[in-house]
């Protein structure tokens, strides 16, 4: 098997973001952005790092100037001295690297899973910060009931009392193995190039996985879902939404959140269109770059 080579290789940067050291991928050249062709921000999801856009980048025709964060104590990214973490900070953090990396224009925002959901109410809360707007499956979550609050909150407080923990492997081989697990769909030379990037080796001689086990812990705020719709309505730029054909929203969250309550959801956005990607899963940024970089590279150019 050749081991994967990448064809634009990110160069790494460190950003003061509201009091952390963040770290972004970087791909090409900021102030060659212009209003035509503005800097992509790409942000990655939940358990997951900014590198891991590096397929769809070295997918794209067209070299644009891309930049990918690692979100808040994911990656190289310093985590807040903090025992859980909070969905809107990922919209301050969001509107702080813009500040930092695009002042004066507009950009074309991406966001996979967490970071569609994020990206989704950005662009309804700062419609002037976004030119375009890319969706990879950012589902949101199901509805939920006041009287799920106290429960919640329960469940929160005895986790607190306990240490987080994430699993560590013996080699960055077992890293790769447990990708490949959780996506069957991924290569094994993808594997391997993503494995040294989502996970280090410590001191103890195990890899360990470059998240804040703090992420793990229970969210006790519960989610508003006609909060984030009065959002999604106000979104302006026009949005791209890109799913995988093998996705099934159902075994995410069994009956709690159907596939027609989604797409009463995503209905609600004035200016949209639709992919889907095949063969895909949830990580179709991992499965099918190339596809992805060809509707994206015909999405952003108006085609």
């Amino acid at each position: 098997m050749a081991p994967y080579t990448a064809r634009r290789a990110a160069r790494s940067d460190f950003i003061t973001v509201r009091g952390l050291r963040y770290h972004v991928n970087l791909w090409g050249d900021p102030s060659l952005a212009t209003p035509e062709r503005p800097l992509i921000v790409m942000l990655h999801g939940w358990m997951d790092v900014g590198a891991s856009f590096q397929f769809v980048v070295d997918a794209l025709r067209d070299d644009r100037c891309v930049i990918a964060p690692d979100w808040r104590g994911f990656g190289l990214s310093d985590a807040p001295a903090a025992d859980s973490y909070w969905f809107p900070d990922y919209l301050g953090d969001l509107d702080a690297l813009l500040d930092a990396l695009s002042p004066h224009q507009p950009v074309d925002l991406l966001g996979h899973s967490m970071g569609g959901n994020v990206v989704m109410i950005y662009a309804a809360v700062r419609p002037e910060r976004v030119r375009k707007l890319v969706n990879l499956e950012g589902f949101g979550l199901p509805a939920s009931r006041p009287d799920q609050a106290p429960r919640r909150y329960l469940k929160w407080l005895d986790e607190l009392k306990e240490p987080a923990e994430i699993h560590s492997y013996a080699s960055v081989d077992g890293v790769a193995a447990r990708l490949r697990k959780n996506n069957p769909l991924l290569s094994a030379a993808r594997a391997d190039w993503l494995a040294p990037h989502w996970s280090r080796q410590a001191d103890d001689g195990r890899w360990h996985i470059r998240a804040d086990a703090a992420h793990k812990r229970t969210n006790p705020v519960l989610y508003q879902k006609d909060e984030v719709l009065e959002c999604w309505k106000r979104i302006q730029a026009p949005l791209l939404w890109v799913e995988g054909d093998r996705t099934d929203v159902s075994k995410f969250w069994g009956t709690a959140y159907p596939r027609a309550d989604f797409d009463a959801r995503i209905a609600l956005v004035p200016n949209r269109r639709a992919v889907v990607l095949a063969p895909a899963s949830h990580m179709l940024h991992h499965d099918q770059p190339e596809a992805l970089a060809t509707n994206l590279e015909a999405f952003l150019d108006g085609t």
